[in-house]
């Protein structure tokens, strides 16, 4: 199954800074092969399930390596059987209604 999901990866436990932890994490995402994008506050992902999943666990593992004791993340999952969507797909149809 196609998923389309919202990731919020929050270190917990270190410094005020979490830009270093967040950029291993989109590290791992690249490593992955995954489709994603990074947004100020979190990152979309896109791909079959497992392997999106399998990729924030690794985004998790990564940031507890760095020194990181705990993680707080929030995850928002979408998905469809009714048509094939991308993260872009979704941006364009708003931005062509703003467009008209």
């Amino acid at each position: 199954m196609n998923v389309i999901i919202d990731l919020c990866v929050i270190p917990m436990g270190t410094t005020a800074s979490v830009s270093a932890y967040i950029a291993e994490c989109q590290r791992v995402l690249e490593g992955t092969g995954l489709s994603y994008t990074m947004h100020s506050y979190g990152t979309n992902i896109e791909g079959e399930w497992d392997e999106v999943m399998a990729a924030v666990k690794a985004c998790h593992e990564a940031v507890h390596k760095m020194g990181a004791p705990r993680i707080s993340s929030t995850l928002k999952i979408g998905t469809r059987t009714d048509k094939s969507q991308t993260i872009q797909d979704k941006i364009d149809v708003v931005n062509d209604l703003l467009n008209s």
